[in-house]
């Protein structure tokens, strides 16, 4: 316009990725992220790694559909073998069926697992000019899970920083909340409960008495939140 000023202001898009198994936390956060507001566009990425309920990848596929995500299943059957005997990925190893205690989930360990997804997330990330990567892990899994500690997510987090050539961010919302605090925010954020994936074996329904099946019930039970999950037992 003639005599006129045009001021165009130009926004730079916000990203996100999310490493997303289909299950409780993972399905909460990303939840989180569509609903914040705070990014154009959030994606999800899965990772089959030859695990035995890789149901849960099936899980996260419908889950993302609903939600209206962009999803992602990076393929690493290939290096199952370079975990060794561990109870998610060895046919000869048995899952727990006791309460979750570090003596006893030890065995689910798969080892350096976390720093695999988040380089490949940081990857992807990357590639999309997001600058933001999302991880659930929560307070209840630090005891057990080394690389689900806030001192290896600070360190995932520097090097995710360097690691491009612009800096990425390694968000964990949850780091300090229970699994409780997490159904409690996946209520109120309209999670579909009844889609998300836990258990450890690998059957189509939750078997129920597994140790991430008895965890599950109980974050229901303390959140004060009915469970829609269905259990073998």
């Amino acid at each position: 316009m003639r005599g006129g000023l045009i001021i165009f202001i130009i926004r730079k898009m916000s990203r996100g990725v999310v490493i997303f198994s289909g299950g409780l936390d993972s399905t909460t956060l990303l939840y989180d992220w569509v609903r914040s507001g705070a990014f154009d566009a959030v994606f999800a990425l899965s990772v089959d790694y030859g695990q035995r309920h890789a149901r849960e990848i099936l899980c996260a596929e419908k889950i993302a559909r609903e939600l209206g995500v962009v999803h992602e299943v990076a393929d690493l059957r290939g290096i199952k073998k370079l975990f060794g005997k561990n109870a998610l990925t060895h046919e000869a190893c048995a899952v727990p069926n006791a309460d979750y205690a570090p003596d006893n989930m030890k065995t689910t360990v798969v080892p350096n697992r976390n720093m695999i997804f988040l380089a490949l997330a940081g990857a992807w990330a990357a590639s999309l000019g997001a600058g933001k990567i999302g991880y659930a892990a929560h307070s209840g899994d630090h005891n057990v899970y080394p690389d689900c500690r806030p001192q290896f997510a600070e360190a995932m987090d520097e090097a995710l920083g360097l690691c491009d050539y612009s800096a990425l961010v390694l968000e964990r919302p949850y780091v300090n909340l229970t699994k409780a605090d997490i159904v409690r925010r996946g209520a109120e954020l309209g999670v579909p409960f009844e889609i998300t994936w836990s258990c450890y074996e690998g059957g189509d329904i939750h078997c129920g008495h597994c140790a991430t099946c008895r965890e599950r019930k109980q974050a229901f039970r303390d959140a004060g939140v009915s469970d829609p999950t269905e259990y073998l037992n």
